[in-house]
């Protein structure tokens, strides 16, 4: 695990938000950090370019450090870290790289994923182990360690997860996905004696350079506003959702999917 530390001054006084999965410019999980840190939240956030380059969009030159440079840009501390959340060991020592660096966190934001297309007949045993490993457990130990060493203020604390409903075709994801909506919602009662609330957005097809021109045009058709959802639309309702006018929403599964049927 390995990590490029921020070069601003340790106190800021500014909450410290980590988001996981930030290993493309292009991602939501880029996008969300961009805005958390225009809101006033330093940042910190995890990639792992093992993941990208097995994917077919490949690695992308610079990006954590382009991250970093748009983060630092509206004066907010940012610290990446590389973490492979397969490991069971990651999520504790990715927060204790985050403290060191930044402080504690105040809000959780899970956007990484493994996902990878495959069927019911023809999903591999290691498959469907890797995707529950990253979607489902990865997610309950850094829900975990956040649970444990909150130190906010009683309603401060939020924990936000990024899911999909999209299970045909693409089984070990959409079911990892789905133990993921359980594992957040809980901690919105679990975690209700620190003040922490927990929800899970589904940002439905976004444009994120993975999708097929075919697959573009049949989004859009689907899509009563007749466009693609975007990594900002979705780094809007989670900026909303981490700040104090978000509080109120509570354990929820919400779609912001322009009206996608």
């Amino acid at each position: 695990m390995e990590s490029v530390k921020s070069v601003e001054p340790v106190e800021s006084g500014r909450p410290v938000a980590l988001v996981t999965g930030v290993g493309r410019t292009v991602g939501i999980g880029a996008a969300v950090a961009e805005r958390l840190a225009a809101s006033g939240w330093d940042i910190a956030y995890s990639y792992w370019t093992p993941y990208d380059t097995r994917m077919p969009w490949g690695v992308e030159g610079g990006a954590v450090e382009a991250v970093g440079a748009a983060l630092g840009a509206h004066g907010a501390r940012h610290l990446a870290v590389s973490a492979d959340l397969a490991d069971p060991e990651a999520p504790a020592q990715l927060f204790d790289r985050v403290e060191a660096g930044l402080g504690p966190v105040t809000a959780l934001v899970l956007s990484h994923a493994e996902s990878v297309d495959s069927g019911l007949l023809e999903t591999t045993v290691e498959s469907f182990d890797r995707h529950f490993a990253v979607n489902a457990r990865a997610s309950w130990l850094l829900i975990r360690e956040f649970g444990l060493r909150f130190t906010g203020a009683f309603g401060t604390g939020r924990i936000v997860a990024l899911t999909s409903d999209h299970t045909v075709g693409n089984l070990p994801y959409g079911a990892s996905k789905g133990a993921l909506d359980r594992i957040t919602r809980a901690a919105a009662r679990e975690l209700a004696h620190l003040g922490v609330t927990a929800n899970a957005v589904d940002p439905g097809p976004t444009d994120t350079g993975w999708m097929s021109e075919q697959h573009r045009t049949d989004m859009i058709g689907y899509t009563p506003l007749a466009r693609l959802g975007t990594p900002q639309d979705a780094a809007h309702l989670i900026d909303f959702l981490c700040s104090p006018q978000g509080q109120w929403v509570n354990g929820q599964l919400l779609q912001s999917s322009g009206g996608l049927k």
